[in-house]
């Protein structure tokens, strides 16, 4: 994971003049679309992640009154953008994991416990002392509004999508006007369509479009949750990992090193329930949380069986695959 330093958090009681609403809230007033974790900590911690933030946009990232001993948060852009990943954080190490998820841990550590889970530098927010609190991630320069940030967002995005935008700022231009009614028209948007569909059809075709960053990625394209686990050769072993929960229209990157096999295997339910992705090769697996050793005497080790499809990474370090209801989806331009 990349570890620019390429936001600024300002931090703002936005609501001050308003009813205390006892919340944590995050507001993206960058050029990203933002995916957000955070952090309470006490006697021990509990992380949660990643909540979406398109630019513009403020969402609640914890709804309850804020009475933790300290907060801490950190923020990466969205995996449709070209370029190396931008990421925000501090200097306060903690686990997250890939998918939604939510982690406890009694006692911090310096150290993350299983193959799913891994570290990043949070930062820490200063709340006050308040019962509830906004913050608010800002670019390198920062744009004067929400409402600026966007417009920036958009341009972004539509560059990324091999529009020809000239500059990412968030003043309204004609080529930026005709380059967005022409991807509205070539996503068949109905005239009801806002940003949400908007930000949600171009991070969706950027990432199409893009290069894979290193490691394995599971993109749903779908509307509905999946769960996915994924399988792979360590040290002359066969591992699988599962189950990583992948919001409809979300990514989870669910093996964060460079791929160096000719394959991964992958298998893609729907949480409890059909399985979307699955093939002949039959692995390990458990209706829990799990990283098992070995895909010989499943049942005599009181684990399941589940057959997993086979998907090439011969001479690439990163893979994006891209799922719906019908199963693997082959890497496509954007429709026209």
């Amino acid at each position: 994971m990349m570890r620019d330093a390429a936001w600024v958090l300002v931090m703002a009681c936005l609501a001050c003049n308003s009813p205390a609403q006892a919340a944590l809230n995050l507001c993206n007033r960058t050029s990203y679309i933002l995916y957000a974790a955070t952090s309470s900590m006490g006697s021990g911690s509990a992380t949660h992640g990643w909540i979406r933030i398109a630019p513009g946009d403020c969402q609640l990232a914890l709804p309850e009154k804020l009475t933790a001993q300290s907060y801490l948060v950190y923020a990466r852009s969205s995996l449709a953008y070209s370029g190396p990943q931008r990421a925000w954080g501090g200097n306060f190490p903690s686990c997250v994991t890939e998918g939604d998820f939510t982690l406890h841990q009694s006692v911090p550590a310096p150290y993350c416990a299983g193959g799913q889970a891994y570290s990043v530098p949070f930062a820490v927010v200063d709340t006050h002392k308040r019962a509830d609190w906004t913050m608010t991630f800002d670019d390198q320069p920062a744009y004067p509004t929400l409402e600026a940030a966007q417009l920036a967002g958009v341009k972004r995005l539509l560059k990324d999508n091999g529009y020809k935008i000239v500059a990412i700022d968030g003043k309204p231009s004609k080529s930026t006007e005709i380059a967005l009614n022409d991807f509205r028209k070539a996503m068949h948007f109905s005239t009801q369509a806002g940003n949400v569909e908007l930000f949600a059809a171009l991070e969706n075709q950027a990432r199409k479009r893009g290069q894979a960053p290193q490691g394995y990625t599971v993109c749903n394209d779908d509307k509905n949750d999946m769960a996915a686990a994924v399988a792979q050769l360590e040290h002359g072993t066969m591992v699988s990992r599962g189950w990583w929960r992948v919001a409809g229209g979300a990514c989870a990157r669910l093996i964060t090193a460079p791929l160096d096999q000719a394959a991964i295997w992958l298998l893609v339910e729907r949480p409890g329930g059909a399985a979307l992705v699955t093939g002949p090769d039959q692995f390990c697996v458990n209706t829990e949380k799990f990283e098992i050793k070995g895909r010989d005497q499943c049942h005599k080790r009181g684990l399941a069986q589940a057959g997993f499809a086979r998907t090439p990474t011969a001479g690439v370090n990163g893979r994006i695959v891209h799922v719906d209801a019908t199963g693997i989806l082959p890497q496509g331009a954007m429709p026209k």
